[in-house]
């Protein structure tokens, strides 16, 4: 019987090597450590935790939940999901707070520090202030009827923010379709993901600033919807008063919000786009037909909303402090 000789072991050796190389250069430890288990054994109590505060949060002020989606949006949008978004200004820092879709409309900053607060207590050094924005935003969204989904936790946060960024990337309210879409592509979402993403505008209100325009020069809305939101939103002034987004169940997550679309009572110039006409009507008209369709296809959005170009693994922080960097 011949046996191998030393020669041909050594190169079975290094091929064996070159094999386990090339499967483990697929591997990302950034994929290793990112999982829907990720606290389990780590912080057992963290999602618990987490769910409380943001019910007794909603409970307490039903717009909340629209503020804390809106609030993981804003970050995600923006370089990413790395609770950039939270940090404060310093004497040499500017963050996204101040920027112009941020400043004075962004909300919910209190709630993500009482969440982190107490996780800290439980796990110091453990969750990061992304993982809680994203958990919040999905925790909200069934705290006022809407769908849950499936996590992917294990996300690290940022030590820098972009201000620039922040009035950049960020769609507008006096968007057209084309932008919109154009604003959402750049970020990897198809006009169908678009259009489910939209439907965030189910739950949440919005300062006159952004919808006064529409209601006094725009022609596309319904005239009686215009007269209403006229009486809290003057030709000149009342900038700081809100209205609902969606007029007809502005508390509950379902699918009013493309109704109002086909009936011309979106508020925002950005919303009503999406049936005026153009490629997205279709869509539109889907999702009234069908609430179920909506309802899973905005989970399966904010699943890839929310792995937007992630820190993980040893890249970024775990901030003990949401608003500043360690």
């Amino acid at each position: 019987m011949a046996f191998p000789s030393l020669h041909s072991n050594i190169l079975c050796f290094f091929a064996f090597l070159l094999l386990f190389g090339a499967a483990y250069a697929n591997f990302s430890p950034a994929y290793g450590s990112f999982s829907s288990d990720f606290y389990s054994s780590k912080c057992p109590k963290a999602l618990s935790t987490i769910k409380t505060a943001v019910n007794n949060a909603v409970a307490k002020e039903q717009r909340m939940g629209a503020s804390l989606l809106r609030l993981h949006f804003h970050d995600c949008f923006v370089n990413g999901c790395d609770a950039s978004v939270l940090l404060d200004d310093t004497s040499n820092f500017t963050g996204e707070k101040t920027a112009g879709p941020n400043v004075g409309s962004l909300r919910g900053y209190d709630v993500i520090d009482t969440i982190k607060s107490q996780i800290e207590s439980l796990c110091p050094g453990v969750v990061s202030c992304a993982d809680i924005l994203a958990v919040a935003a999905r925790d909200s969204v069934v705290a006022l009827g809407g769908p849950s989904w499936s996590l992917q936790l294990g996300r690290r946060d940022s030590t820098n923010a972009s201000f620039s960024a922040a009035n950049t990337d960020l769609p507008s309210p006096t968007l057209d379709l084309n932008g919109i879409l154009s604003g959402f592509s750049n970020k990897g979402f198809t006009a169908k993901e678009t259009v489910a993403l939209s439907g965030a505008h189910t739950i949440g209100q919005a300062r006159c600033v952004v919808f006064r325009d529409r209601i006094y020069n725009e022609t596309n809305i319904n005239s009686t919807y215009a007269t209403s939101l006229k009486s809290n939103c003057s030709s000149s002034g009342g900038d700081d008063n809100i209205a609902p987004l969606d007029i007809t169940s502005p508390v509950i997550f379902d699918n009013a919000y493309y109704k109002n679309l086909l009936n011309s009572k979106g508020l925002l110039h950005s919303d009503q786009q999406l049936y005026s006409g153009g490629s997205t009507d279709s869509q539109v008209t889907t999702y009234n037909t069908s609430s179920s369709t909506f309802t899973t296809d905005f989970a399966s959005a904010m699943v890839k909303m929310g792995n937007l170009s992630l820190l993980t693994g040893s890249s970024g922080q775990i901030r003990t402090d949401c608003r500043k960097i360690n």
